[in-house]
């Protein structure tokens, strides 16, 4: 079985983060309880809990019974809190406030009338928030109540949008016998869910880019086993070839964004922009020869960044072959790159990396440009996801894996910088990486 090490990382955050609200709960409960009791709000009133609407939802018991161990265990807290003196037990309950104020959970306490006694910031964000959470809140009434009967219940609440949102309430009763009371938990899994969609795309789509050539690889090994023709058999055998070279692109460029993904390898040193562009230039002129594509390089040799060359090779060159795919025969790219000041458009300023002071606050705009078909207004704003294609039937006809975006979006992130792209259908299109300038490299006296 697979380790998960980030599933468990989420787990036990998320089991400190119940510990603290159910301290706070089980002392602020404790506290009212052992003090005076808190005056009940009128039925109907905003915060008083009452039977609502259901909601788009999947609901269960607590399937292993931790809230009433942890229930008896912070209720014995709330307890303790009591027998303090009243400064005491106050100046807790402030801290605890402080605490849960500030995290990212939805936290709502009640008494055990439903007479709510406290909501945090993230609570009052999630169920008060117009646009359809009013189902959040809806859940949130309706397991409360099941909690004061004693049930630790759990429920999935799906917006559709957009955008689409996903939120899990939990509710658990905190009781010492007496009925003390119910604690709420409201959790934004939007993010994860969009992350788990993304990844069943991205399976969905590798498993499709492999299967097709290593399909065609069968297909033409058959044919070529029964086929007396050489001429047809060599014709085959040179399909064979182009189909296995598409697979192993595909694996090829999978394995870089895996390394630039996760920052293996990854060094940051001084680099000189001309010499990776003429790195990035060398590995694509067979390519662009063949088409009869000139690749025309104008920049200062002068213009340094902090980087990692690797990745930032691997950047332009994307760059530069996914422009050769969609330009005509015999047409012109050309690759710039300037420094330009800062002071006009601070919001644009790279963060940059490395030891302070290399930075010139300065920003290089390197860019490539060429004279093809151009991208539809529609697909600028996809054109950097995995495996998406403005057109298809031109992408796998020339080899295109739908990754190469993807990979020079990354090592811009990597690099704290940004990447934009302006394209004229029937014009060309130009890509523009903006990256920190440092002070150039000193030469040795």
């Amino acid at each position: 079985m697979r380790h998960d090490p980030g599933g468990a990382a989420v787990v036990q955050a998320s089991s400190l983060i119940i510990v603290i609200v159910g301290l706070f709960a089980a002392a602020a409960l404790g506290y009212f309880a052992a003090r005076s009791a808190p005056k009940k709000q009128p039925a109907g009133s905003k915060n008083t809990l009452s039977s609502a609407g259901s909601a788009s939802q999947s609901e269960s018991d607590d399937p292993q019974g931790s809230g009433t161990e942890d229930a008896d265990i912070m209720t014995g807290a709330g307890r303790a809190v009591a027998q303090e003196s009243g400064s005491s037990a106050s100046d807790l309950l402030e801290r605890l406030r402080d605490a849960i104020e500030h995290i990212e959970q939805g936290v709502i306490l009640c008494d055990d009338t439903g007479a709510e006694l406290f909501r945090n910031q993230s609570a009052l964000r999630y169920i008060e928030a117009r646009d359809g959470l009013v189902l959040v809140e809806a859940a949130v009434e309706e397991l409360m109540i099941k909690a004061l009967t004693g049930r630790s219940v759990r429920r999935e609440v799906e917006l559709f949008g957009p955008p689409a949102q996903s939120f899990v309430v939990s509710a658990q009763p905190f009781t010492d016998g007496a009925g003390l009371g119910a604690l709420a938990i409201v959790e934004d899994h939007s993010l994860r869910r969009r992350t788990e969609t993304v990844r069943r795309d991205f399976v969905a789509n590798i498993s499709h880019e492999l299967k097709t050539p290593i399909g065609a690889l069968g297909l033409l090994a058959e044919t070529i086993r029964d086929e007396p023709e050489s001429e047809v058999v060599a014709r085959l055998a040179e399909r064979m070839i182009v189909e296995a070279d598409r697979a192993a692109h595909t694996i090829d460029d999978l394995l870089e964004l895996s390394r630039i993904e996760f920052g293996d390898e990854t060094e940051f040193d001084q680099i000189s922009v001309q010499s990776v562009v003429s790195e990035a230039t060398a590995r694509i002129a067979a390519a662009a020869g063949h088409s009869g594509i000139e690749v025309v390089v104008d920049l200062s040799p002068q213009i340094q960044v902090l980087g990692d060359r690797r990745q930032l090779v691997s950047a332009v060159f994307n760059l530069l072959d996914n422009a050769v795919k969609y330009s005509p025969e015999g047409s012109e790219i050309l690759v710039t790159a300037v420094v330009e000041s800062a002071e006009s458009d601070p919001q644009e300023l790279p963060l940059g990396l490395g030891p302070s002071g290399l930075s010139t606050g300065d920003i290089v705009r390197l860019s490539v440009a060429d004279a093809g078909i151009g991208i539809p207004r529609k697909d600028l704003d996809r054109v950097f996801e995995r495996f998406y294609r403005v057109d298809r039937a031109r992408s796998r006809a020339t080899g295109g894996t739908g990754l190469g975006l993807a990979i020079v979006r990354h090592v811009v992130s990597n690099h704290q910088g940004n990447v934009s792209v302006d394209s004229i259908e029937g014009v060309g299109t130009t890509f523009t990486l903006s990256l920190a300038a440092i002070q150039p490299l000193q030469e040795n006296s």
